[in-house]
């Protein structure tokens, strides 16, 4: 496994499409397992392809219910909301909130090709949102919303 470089906001790989995956092959392996220890160094809680320069679907998730990879994720359900503030490894420094369901369900592929559903709520709901946005070009922040001043 290898760290690899984040791309950091304002380059303009943050804000394209990706590619879905066709090939899972030991190349795929080694970007999910490279991604995760990434991850990890960088003390976060998920990671997209193109925050590592690669226009692919694929994101790596970890939180208290565990690590998931995902390769072609798609949201087939979501219901509930939930406000409260993000930030970003491809975003230093900052942070903002924003509104995501409670709960998702997503059908993914694992890094052998196999098919699988997942249903996710909570933060770990939140982080698959927000990484699977990088998916589509989108981050965080052009999805804030003014927080509420008691």
């Amino acid at each position: 496994m290898a760290l690899r470089d984040i791309i950091l906001d304002g380059d303009p790989i943050l804000r394209k499409r990706s590619r879905e995956v066709t090939a899972f092959d030991d190349r795929l392996a080694k970007l999910l397992d490279d991604m995760h220890e990434t991850m990890l160094a960088a003390d976060g809680c998920g990671l997209a392809g193109p925050q590592v320069g690669l226009l692919r679907r694929v994101a790596v998730v970890e939180t208290e219910d565990g690590y998931f990879e995902f390769v072609n994720p798609v949201i087939v359900a979501a219901s509930g909301s939930q406000k409260g503030s993000e930030g970003c490894l491809s975003v230093p420094g900052k942070s903002a909130c924003v509104i995501r369901p409670q709960k998702v369900k997503v059908e993914y592929y694992d890094r052998r090709g196999r098919k699988h559903t997942g249903e996710f709520e909570g933060f770990t709901a939140r982080a698959c949102c927000h990484e699977f946005d990088h998916l589509d070009g989108i981050l965080y922040y052009d999805k804030a919303v003014k927080e509420d001043k008691a």
